[in-house]
């Protein structure tokens, strides 16, 4: 997606102006890795701009922080206010945030120094993540040969910024082929997740989704839609898939912050049986956006107003 500069960028305790924010060529970030992230969105409402589970965004934030031994130096609380500040200081009613832990200049090597954690925080506009088409007819992946990163190798919990390589050889890849997006299979063949979103069947009226031990992220928008499924009454397991359930499979979509809730339309060429956006799918997307939104009272606590 095109990248829309704003005004202002936070940077480890100032707010700078875009084109002033700056790190160092030599950051030892760029050069193996060794940084963590998280994409939050916000959205306009009735009350003005509000950021969507802003806090577990940011605790998740410093627990992959912890995973790769940097200490942000900066609270959940604090970064909290600090975001909110920083989406009214854009001027923006709804967007994007990436927050990231980056080490700064001053060591070489692929043991860095690891006392040097900085953190910056960016908003921009956001606009569609795989495409309109995507959104209402339902997006096309193809299983890819990359396969997704395993426990023994990249920690898949956290949201590192070198472990992303991983879910851009396999996007990339899919684009080039034609395809909307990428679904990467464990070493055992299971599905783990599309390159950037955490991805649902549904058979006979039930969810199924893969469980944490299959290299997933387990995705906060995840999280919100197995809360909101649950809650509308529908069964919910977290359980191992395979390319073929997918192949056979009633419905489809995929859930993630940048994604949001969008239906998949085929896997390697095999249409989803409700040809796009199926009922179930549809129910649960239009719940989602009234809750982003505010138009849902019960799950106003996941909210921050800026």
């Amino acid at each position: 997606m095109e990248l829309i500069p704003t005004s202002t960028v936070w940077m480890d305790g100032e707010f700078v102006a875009w084109d002033q924010a700056h790190v160092h060529v030599l950051t030892p970030s760029l050069h193996y890795g060794w940084g963590v992230y998280e994409g939050i969105r916000a959205y306009a409402t009735d009350r003005g701009p509000a950021v969507f589970r802003l806090r577990d965004h940011l605790r998740r934030l410093h627990d992959s922080a912890r995973v790769y031994l940097m200490d942000p130096g900066w609270s959940v609380d604090e970064l909290t206010e600090i975001s909110l500040e920083l989406l009214r200081r854009t001027g923006l009613d709804s967007g994007y945030l990436r927050p990231i832990v980056y080490l700064s200049y001053g060591s070489m090597g692929v043991a860095p120094a690891l006392d040097t954690a900085r953190v910056a925080i960016a908003a921009w506009p956001w606009g569609s993540y795989l495409g309109e088409t995507a959104d209402q007819e339902g997006c096309r992946l193809v299983v890819s040969s990359w396969q997704r990163n395993g426990v023994h190798s990249v920690p898949p919990l956290a949201k590192a910024t070198g472990a992303y390589v991983n879910s851009a050889l396999a996007k990339v890849g899919a684009l080039r082929a034609g395809y909307d997006d990428a679904l990467m299979l464990t070493s055992t063949g299971h599905v783990a997740e599309a390159s950037a979103a955490n991805i649902f069947a549904v058979r006979e009226g039930e969810l199924v989704t893969p469980p944490v031990c299959d290299n997933i992220l387990p995705g906060l928008t995840r999280d919100t839609v197995i809360t909101l499924a649950r809650d509308l009454g529908l069964t919910v397991r977290e359980q191992s898939l395979t390319r073929s359930e997918l192949y056979v499979a009633d419905e489809a979509f995929l859930t993630g912050t940048a994604a949001e809730v969008v239906p998949v339309a085929s896997v390697d060429d095999r249409p989803v049986a409700a040809g796009g956006c199926g009922p179930i799918t549809k129910q649960l997307r239009d719940v989602f956006h009234d809750v982003v939104r505010g138009r849902e009272p019960t799950y106003r606590h996941w909210l921050e107003f800026a």
